[in-house]
């Protein structure tokens, strides 16, 4: 009788399974992920969304928010891995990251290229320039319209384009590795303003705590955006979950306690959605 019981229920299951088709292929995501004991994360370290200190531990409110949600849903740890703007999403689709969780901001290509959970962290443009804004640059269109003015921006990021789109020549627009560096460029008179969001600029400017330098925030006619944890299009059953626990953490306050002592704001965050920013992104 049992060896029946056990025949029996092995084929239901097999039955059940081949009925499921893909919708229960993209539900062992998580069952992967929960097996192996991690997710793997794309990030910038680009503070204060993203953070890597010098003894490796990754920190920054993109990468605490997912911690503690994988964990919710039984993944106990993620391991981060450092990226340019431009590579997540193509190392994303090549399997080589479960999630990006690095401020990649919501924009149409990529709101068609990824799956994008609800909105975890919003901030405007900023400026950094030298002492006295000497070329009076309060905007993209101001940098397009000066031929001396060269801007330093993240490779494939917000800034790059936001510059592009403007006007500015693709030889004007200097592709800079990370924040460090796009300060020592501004210093050493190799680029005229470097720029990311606003709250990035605050934390270069604090460090580098250079008296010749000032901040131009926000950027003049430059958008506001938000981000939100990217997967794979076929991972979003992974998404649905991760979704599920961030509404959880919203409605609980904890959301507020994690990203808010990093200068974001939760109210922020929780007064859009997916669903609009990538519809106002067309």
């Amino acid at each position: 009788m049992k060896a029946g019981y056990v025949l029996s229920a092995v084929s239901l299951s097999v039955l059940l399974a081949a009925a499921a088709g893909p919708a229960s292929a993209a539900d062992d995501k998580l069952e992967q992920l929960k097996e192996q004991g991690f997710a793997r994360i794309a990030i910038a370290n680009e503070p204060p969304f993203t953070a890597v200190g010098a003894d490796g531990k990754v920190s920054g409110a993109a990468p605490d928010v997912a911690r503690v949600i994988f964990e919710k849903l039984g993944v106990k740890e993620v391991v981060a891995s450092i990226s340019e703007y431009g590579a997540m999403i193509p190392g994303l689709q090549a399997g080589r990251h479960d999630a990006i969780t690095a401020g990649l901001f919501m924009k149409p290509e990529r709101c068609n290229a990824v799956a994008y959970s609800e909105p975890i962290l919003c901030d405007a443009e900023a400026f950094a320039l030298k002492k006295g804004n000497p070329l009076k640059l309060t905007s993209y269109k101001d940098i397009a319209d000066n031929p001396d003015a060269k801007i330093g921006a993240p490779g494939g990021g917000t800034e790059e384009k936001l510059a592009l789109e403007a006007g500015v020549p693709r030889d004007r627009v200097i592709v800079v590795p990370d924040g460090q560096s796009g300060i020592k460029m501004l210093q050493d008179g190799r680029i005229d303003v470097y720029s990311l969001p606003v709250l990035s600029i605050h934390d270069l400017m604090a460090k580098a705590n250079d008296p010749n330098l000032e901040t131009v925030a926000p950027v003049v006619n430059a958008p506001v955006y938000c981000d939100g944890a990217a997967f794979r299009k076929q991972d979003v059953a992974l998404r649905d979950a991760f979704d599920v626990e961030l509404k959880k953490l919203k409605e609980s306050g904890e959301f507020a306690k994690i990203i808010e002592p990093y200068g974001f704001s939760a109210k922020a965050a929780m007064s859009t959605s997916r669903d609009k920013l990538c519809a106002a992104a067309k």
